[in-house]
């Protein structure tokens, strides 16, 4: 019973083990580099950003419609006359009756026409009084406003333009950020399997000096070698179980590395399906590589193109400084009091249109300064632009030189791994036949070792070149 518990629990840890282990493609790699960079997400938010930007710099075409409203609460109400005039317009008859009672006395009978002719010129007046009371200690007002630009110097037209750039710069910064990422995944990946194959030749070359040793060691008994030669095959067995720990440490750095760069944890095992190969896989290399490719798809220099753009339109903007604007206007305005037919509580209002004029006179020569400002920037830009042509030149010609360095160094190292093979071939069947010291095969072994790694290392180094490359001439997708 405890047998099948145990053999059941060792099948459930194995599936598991299984289950986190993941192998991965290169393609796969990059897919997940490319979901799971953070520097390339903050591209991707840059450019959206650049496109909303866009979006709103051509509302700048369009009319804009604003509201506003206001209550305003004062501690007196406006007036239109003074309290003293108030009082003379209340008593209006009765100071006319004072001024009239000379003519009174003399005609008697007008006393009686001339009290009730006061009378209403005073009730008149108090009418009147009221009439004028504005009441506006409760005030609510409320507008609407279009305000549509008619010609603002060029800088809406530039602005839309200088926008538009700005987007493809965006994009061009988040292709260059994409190939930066393939770029590092690319390399990480194949250092990875350059150390896996390292690996088995170090396990092959420790194999075979192990095998030496018990050779040696029956030799010593026969008395065909001497205790010398045997110390000999020992150190250099320590020094392959030496290379094959830093082997094994480089891996695992390296597979870390790899699952930082696809978002993974970087506890996770991976296994590259390249890994296990015996021999690198075949690629296609690149058989033309001309300035012109990289001048047309390298992202930076579409971007110091746009750079370039931008900052002549920056000048038209700041020439515009020296242009009139004009706009048209039109709008609604209600209040409360109303003040369209007196001052009557109620809410009403008044329509207008009209044209909007700013021409600017004296500023002490800062629009002069701001052109000129404008200007410098729009040729730093381009001196920015040619710097950065002749750098990718001659980064091209170097790239270029190294693939073909790259390339004549894998062919010779082939030649010397064929060679270090039948050297080690014939140095073993000699040492058996007894005509070759052990000094001779231990040299042979140590080239064969040299010889293998050397091969490997070159074909790596034309495929990195490749790599890089391509990067230079900005193909790298």
């Amino acid at each position: 019973m405890k047998t099948r518990i145990l053999t059941g629990w060792l099948l459930v840890s194995a599936f598991t083990v299984q289950a986190q282990t993941m192998e991965l493609s290169i393609e796969e790699c990059r897919t997940l580099a490319i979901q799971n960079n953070k520097e390339l997400r903050i591209a991707s938010e840059k450019e959206q950003a650049a496109y909303h930007r866009r979006k709103a710099a051509f509302t700048n075409y369009l009319p804009k419609v604003s509201a506003a409203g206001a209550y305003m609460r004062t501690s007196d109400e406006l007036s239109l006359i003074s309290d003293g005039q108030k009082d003379a317009l209340s008593h209006l008859g009765t100071n006319a009756g004072q001024q009239l009672q000379g003519v009174v006395q003399q005609y008697p009978s007008l006393g009686e026409h001339l009290g009730a002719l006061a009378g209403g010129l005073d009730a008149a007046g108090a009418g009147l009084v009221d009439a004028l009371r504005t009441d506006t200690r409760n005030m609510t007002v409320a507008s609407v406003m279009l305000t549509q630009p008619v010609y603002m110097g060029g800088k809406i037209v530039a602005y839309n333009k200088i926008t538009r750039f700005a987007e493809q710069i965006a994009h061009s910064q988040h292709d260059q950020q994409l190939q930066e990422v393939i770029l590092e995944v690319d390399r990480t990946y194949w250092q990875i399997v350059s150390l896996q194959s390292k690996k088995r030749l170090a396990e092959s070359y420790l194999e075979l000096v192990r095998k030496l040793d018990g050779d040696v060691e029956h030799l010593i008994e026969a008395g065909m070698a001497t205790k010398a030669d045997g110390l000999s095959i020992k150190v250099k067995v320590n020094e392959a179980e030496v290379t094959l720990i830093q082997i094994d440490n480089g891996l695992a750095l390296s597979k870390m590395l790899l699952c930082q760069l696809c978002g993974l944890e970087m506890t996770t095992e991976v296994r590259l399906r390249d890994e296990a190969a015996e021999t690198l896989p075949e690629t296609t290399l690149l058989t033309v590589a001309d300035l012109e490719t990289a001048l047309e798809n390298r992202p930076e220099l579409r971007s110091l193109d746009m750079a370039q753009q931008i900052g002549k339109h920056k000048v038209t903007i700041a020439r515009s400084e020296f242009m009139p604007n004009v706009a048209l206007t039109g709008g609604y305005l209600a209040s409360n009091p109303s003040l369209t037919n007196g001052f009557q509580k109620k809410f009403n209002g008044i329509w207008n249109v009209g044209v909007v004029v700013k021409v600017p006179i004296l500023t002490w020569g800062e629009r002069h300064h701001k052109v000129q400002v404008a200007r410098r920037e729009a040729a730093i830009a381009t001196y920015q632009f040619d710097e950065a042509t002749e750098k990718i030149e001659l980064q091209v010609t170097q790239s270029r030189q190294k693939m073909q360095e790259a390339t004549e160094r894998y062919a010779a190292a082939s030649r010397s791994q064929a060679e270090a093979d039948e050297n080690l071939r014939c140095a073993t069947i000699g040492m058996q036949e007894g005509v070759i010291p052990v000094s001779n095969v231990l040299e042979a072994q140590t080239a064969w070792l040299s010889a293998h790694s050397e091969q490997l290392t070159a074909r790596i180094d034309v495929m990195l070149a490749d790599l890089y490359l391509r990067k230079a001439l900005g193909t790298l997708k």
